[in-house]
Order: C-alpha cells, then structure tokens, then sequence
C-alpha cells in the first residue's frame, strides 16, 4: 500500500538511494498510520462500548497507541532528514532509530496497561454482547492493518528502514489481537463461557512479545553492530581489485542511520614506492568507494616492505609461534622498524575472536617470551585486534 501511494504522492519514488525519496516514504507511512488507526479506534471504541467487551476496548486504545506511535515515526523521519551541523557532523540519521525504538516501547507499554485490564476482568467477570456490526467492525479492522502490514513492511525492505518494520510488526501483532477478540466474542456469544479477560491476557502477551522484539531489532544500530559480513567482503574485494594495493584490514563501518555510513580501513602498499604515486592511489579508492557506496571513508596506508630477508625469516617464524598459540589467530600489519643503532622492533596486529578463552596479557606475554627466544632483544609491538573470525 505503502508503495503504492508512493507512486502518487513522492516524486522520483524509486530513487530509494536519495535521503530525501528515503525520507519522504517513512512520512508518507506516518501520515497514513495516523489516519487509519484513528479510524480503527472510532470504529472499535464504538463497538466496545455496545458490547461491553474489555478485549475489545482495549484493541481500541491499542489503535490509538498506534495512531501516536505513527506520529512518532512520521517526526522521526522528518527530523533525520536534516543535514549536518556543527553538533552533529554525521547528520540526524540515527534518529529514525529513535523513533522506532519509541514505538516499539509503545507497543510494550500498551500491553502492559491491556494485561492490568484483562485480570481485572478475569476477577470480576462481566457479560458481553455480540452483534453482526460488531463482527463487522472487528473484520473490518483485520482487513486495514492487514493491508497496513504488507504496505509497511515492503516499504521497510525497499528502503532498509527498522522503524517501518517495527511499525509493520505492530500491526500483524494487531491482526492476531483482533482475530483473537473476534474468535472469543463469537465462543462467548454462542456458549455463553465468558472469555473476555482470558482472551484479553493472552493478545497481551503476544503484544509484549512484538514489543520487546522490534526494541532489540533497533537497539542494536543505536548501540553500534556489527556491519554485514557481505558488505565488508565487498569493500575488500573492491579495494583488492587495485593495482598496487598488497593487502586490507581493519576495515571498520560506523552506522550514523540509514544510508549514513563511515568507512576506515587499512591498505597495504609497497613500501619501496615512490609515496606521492601511493598517495594518489589512496586518494583514487576513497572517492571510488564513496561513490560507489555513497558513505564517508577514510584509508590508512600500511608500507610493506619486500624483498628483505631478516623480515620475511622473522614473519614466517613469528606465523609459526603464533600457529602454536592457536593455529586459528592470524595477524596482520607486520613490519620491522629500525630504530637507531642496531636496536630492532617488530610490530603487527593479532586477529583475535570475541570472548577468547585467554586475556589479551597473557596471549602478549606468551608472544613476547617466545619471540624473545628466537630473536633475542627485539622490542614487540603487538596490538590485539578483536574480530569475528567465524
């Protein structure tokens, strides 16, 4: 639905890589979440005051909870779209997560006050009506957040949105709700077993549950993950595919929202390379991968050098004492430094998995006592660097 609108109401709608299309798609789903759950509410207040159903005025409140959540997303959206300024150089972008994490607190707070409503109406049990209007109303209101699900969650995969998720997660959360509500209202009536409170229970528990997943789903980016394994692959093949270009790590994306990336990473270069050339070089994969990527970067240059023999001995007999530790740790970035005199240092950076079985200063001393015994008196310089080597 949401898609479809766009066709109407944004110009150049399948320009999702422009902000400002980006943008104008989370206010459009704002506006209409807005507008329909406003609808829904009227409707289904209506018939749980005629029926005097608990479940079914609580679904009511729930849509209007729905209607302030769209308000929140429709700001969210509005606010991110700003640009950058002095006390926010990386723009407003974050702020669509905000404002889902916003909703999906909506959602679980909802719940909450519905399970208060819902025991109370267990311990002091009150008779309900039922009615083909109210039947109506109920399929009526399971048809339009149906329609709302699929509109915003095709929205949310075209245009990589959290927030529009958590709002299409809210509404198929509606649709089980109300679909139980319809069920028990229909039993009730036929049997004249009083469901209300139970049933009321348990919509409430599936609505908590919706809750507390979309706030993970957008807690997650505000705390800064882990960027995808296929995106990081990507940058590495492409800054691989330059001539001159040795090697490539430590390459670290930071999310400041949606379409708002910054990228560092490290080269390796030949170290006996004249460095202006070098320099021109990195300077060319920058605006490449800023262009194609649409992100900021930055690129370190690590020099290798080649073709010295105490260096190549040394690297491959540290590879092997590294092997021994855990065949599994690699390392990166090695390279020995002259100091003055005849006084060596060798430096590199250890890969090493998340939540490893050894501290960083015991995996350091085990390196430096038997790097010792192979070159003795050479400084190390070992920096740990913690990845996912999975």
């Amino acid at each position: 639905m949401i898609s479809f609108l766009a066709t109407f109401f944004i110009k150049d709608h399948n320009n999702i890589e422009d902000l400002e299309v980006r943008n104008k798609y989370g206010i459009l789903s704002g506006v209409v979440g807005v507008v329909l759950n406003c609808i829904l509410f009227a409707s289904k207040l209506f018939a749980g005051i005629i029926s005097s159903s608990i479940s079914i005025t609580g679904d009511a409140f729930n849509n209007l909870s729905d209607a302030a959540s769209s308000i929140v997303t429709l700001i969210g959206f509005k606010l991110s779209g700003q640009e950058a300024d002095e006390e926010h150089p990386f723009g407003h972008g974050r702020l669509e997560y905000i404002a889902g994490l916003i909703v999906a607190l909506f959602i679980i707070l909802m719940g909450v006050e519905l399970m208060q409503s819902s025991f109370e109406k267990i311990i002091h049990p009150k008779e309900t009506t039922f009615s083909r209007l109210i039947a109506g109303i109920l399929i009526f209101s399971i048809f339009i957040k149906f329609i709302m699900f699929q509109g915003n969650l095709e929205a949310s995969k075209k245009i990589s949105s959290t927030a529009l998720r958590n709002t299409a997660m809210d509404s198929i959360s509606d649709v089980v709700t109300t679909g139980i509500v319809l069920l028990s209202s229909f039993i009730s009536y036929k049997t004249g077993i009083i469901l209300d409170g139970y049933i009321g229970v348990l919509a409430c528990v599936f609505i908590i549950k919706t809750g507390c997943e979309a706030a993970k789903n957008t807690i997650s980016p505000l705390l800064g993950e882990t960027p995808s394994k296929e995106l990081v692959s990507e940058i590495e093949e492409f800054v691989l595919g330059y001539d001159g270009v040795l090697g490539v790590h430590d390459i670290v994306i930071h999310n400041y929202g949606p379409g708002r990336n910054f990228v560092s990473l490290h080269v390796e270069v030949p170290g006996d390379e004249d460095i202006v050339t070098v320099h021109d070089l990195v300077d060319d994969i920058e605006n490449d991968i800023r262009n194609k990527y649409g992100c900021m970067v930055v690129i370190h240059m690590d020099p290798v050098v080649r073709n010295d023999e105490f260096s190549e001995t040394l690297k491959r007999r540290i590879k092997h004492v590294v092997a021994e530790l855990d065949p599994n740790l690699s390392f990166h970035d090695f390279r020995v430094i002259h100091s003055k005199g005849d006084r060596k240092r060798v430096a590199f950076d250890l890969q090493v998995p998340y939540k490893y079985s050894l501290k960083d200063e015991d995996i350091r001393k085990y390196l430096y006592d038997h790097i010792d015994g192979i070159e003795p008196g050479i400084q190390c310089d070992i920096t740990i660097d913690k990845a996912d080597l999975g």
